[in-house]
């Protein structure tokens, strides 16, 4: 899928904010205005899957260097309590920071990036380190995927965020418009995850992390010769380090179908690859070249202040008997979003399969028991990218249909269309349909709005189901789309990210060749 972008005179991308849902009244035909957050290739420095790894060295540094109170202190915080708001739930030991690379252009960054930014999270990844230590698994989620706009308050030095809910924006502007608390809570809220503490860094630091580390190999599949990157490299194995590990991070439009999702890919090689020299290369037992990535990386990073010298000590304990088979990176699954398929949305209900495997840890919670009046558990027979669904705002409240429409279509539903009711005095929520053969649509439908009741309209289009909120709806439920399994045949977090297309630290790093695919491969 082709990810180019326009390019004004000046040779800089639009900024890319949020996008314009369509508003209450008309039924079809009306597009969204949109306003989007995005940057040129001279702004995006792509190189913030290394965000894992330098927390890892960092946490591994301190360890051994807390006496270093100066690195220590050079490390800014934020306070973020009381501006995440409720929490998913935690139902484990399991460690999960969110990892966020910033393009801001302050001080030295605008030297690296370009004068030009938006101040958005140019990464976003989460680290979750499983209970009891046993494996680390890294997921990306993609820059340009759609949420909602969420209530922000300001923080961080930013003008904080209205909430909109006839307006969904990319996931990257929550950094801009409320800070790293905002990013925090945006996550939790679109995967269900609880998020313990988090991680942001800027780009200053990377040229000289990775000649810290001694350089990162990484294999082309054929030569690229990118001059907006500056990356210009023959086919095979190279030792790259700062500047052309820098021009590698950033290439993106010339290589592949220009992609924001192959350069992820590409990342997790490279990302690989690191995790692979430092497991072999003794780096951790190497107080000198610690203590370098300690300094250069400090100055460069924000935490949250819950992540005091207690809690960097436990993260670091956890990532002691870390291997390169035991660290999965895997890409938050997703699919283009309708409106514009320079854009995704998460995939359903793969992502949410994914999303509850890590909040769980090992397997995807097990479905509920039927109760025992019950003679059978309902069968899913369409999966969500099958349901035709129409929906519309019975209750009066406004935007509450082109809320749920969002939310409908980031699950993987087929929305054609939001509006107004014939009325506003539905109390309780309506699914209707035409004919016998939609009932499959309308289960997979019910599955998330539970307590909806099912009416058949004639009157209605075969194909098409049609959702009326009515006064009572509260939001979508969490159920799964997917049809009913047992326990044992639910997927654990490494087959899941198989299934997704990650790969382990172990992985050879020349097999990337889907990353480099398309008309300029």
């Amino acid at each position: 899928m082709s990810r180019r972008n326009e390019v004004d005179d000046r040779g800089w991308h639009e900024p890319r904010t949020r996008r314009r849902r369509r508003q209450p009244g008309s039924r079809r035909g009306r597009q969204p205005a949109s306003r989007r957050v995005h940057r040129s290739l001279g702004q995006r420095v792509a190189a913030w899957t290394s965000v894992a790894l330098v927390s890892v060295l960092v946490a591994g540094a301190l360890v051994a260097y807390v006496k270093y109170r100066s690195y220590w202190d050079s490390i800014r915080r934020v306070d973020v309590a009381g501006l995440i708001g409720k929490q998913p739930p935690k139902y484990n030991n399991a460690e999960n920071i969110l990892l966020i690379g910033s393009d801001t252009r302050v001080g030295a960054n605008g030297r690296i990036g370009g004068s030009v930014g938006c101040n958005c999270s140019d990464t976003l990844m989460l680290l979750h380190i499983s209970p009891d230590h046993h494996g680390v698994t890294v997921i990306s989620i993609p820059r340009e995927t759609m949420v909602p706009v969420l209530g922000c308050e300001a923080s961080d030095g930013t003008p904080g965020q209205q909430a909109d809910p006839n307006a969904v924006e990319l996931i990257n502007a929550a950094l801009s418009g409320g800070g790293p608390a905002c990013t925090w809570k945006t996550f939790d809220a679109v995967t269900d995850i609880h998020v313990d503490h988090f991680v942001e860094l800027d780009f200053t630091g990377f040229q000289k992390v990775i000649d810290d580390l001694g350089g990162v190999t990484v294999c082309l599949p054929e030569p690229v010769d990118d001059r907006l990157s500056g990356l210009h490299l023959s086919a095979g194995r190279h030792h790259v380090f700062g500047r052309e590990a820098l021009a590698f991070w950033r290439t993106r439009e010339d290589v592949g179908e220009g992609s924001d999702l192959q350069r992820i890919q590409r990342d997790q090689f490279l990302m690989a690859a690191l995790v692979q020299g430092i497991v072999h290369g003794g780096l951790l037992h190497n107080p000198g070249k610690i203590l370098n990535v300690l300094r250069d990386t400090t100055d460069a990073m924000t935490t949250d202040t819950g992540l005091d010298q207690d809690a960097m000590l436990q993260v670091a304990e956890s990532l002691l008997g870390v291997t390169s088979t035991s660290v999965l990176f895997v890409t938050a699954p997703n699919i283009p979003y309708p409106q514009n398929d320079n854009d995704v949305v998460f995939q359903q209900p793969q992502a949410d399969e994914l999303f509850s495997a890590i909040a769980h840890d090992t397997t995807v919670p097990s479905a509920k028991k039927p109760s025992k009046k019950a003679t059978a558990p309902p069968v899913v027979d369409a999966a969500p990218s099958e349901v035709k669904v129409d929906v519309r705002n019975g209750s009066g409240v406004q935007g509450v249909a082109t809320q749920a429409g969002s939310e409908l279509t980031s699950k993987g539903f087929d929305v054609v269309g939001t509006g107004d009711a014939n009325n506003f005095n539905y109390t309780r929520s309506v699914v209707e349909y035409a004919a016998p053969s939609d009932m499959p649509a309308v289960d997979t439908l019910k599955t998330q709005v539970s307590d909806a009741e099912v009416v058949q309209n004639s009157s209605l289009t075969p194909g098409t189901v049609e959702l009326i909120i009515g006064s009572s709806f509260s939001g979508l439920s969490h159920a799964s789309t997917s049809p009913s399994s047992s326990p044992s045949s639910q997927p654990s977090v490494a087959s899941l990210s198989s299934s997704d297309g990650g790969i382990t630290a172990n992985a050879n790093i020349c097999s990337d060749q889907a990353a480099f695919a398309g008309p300029n491969g």
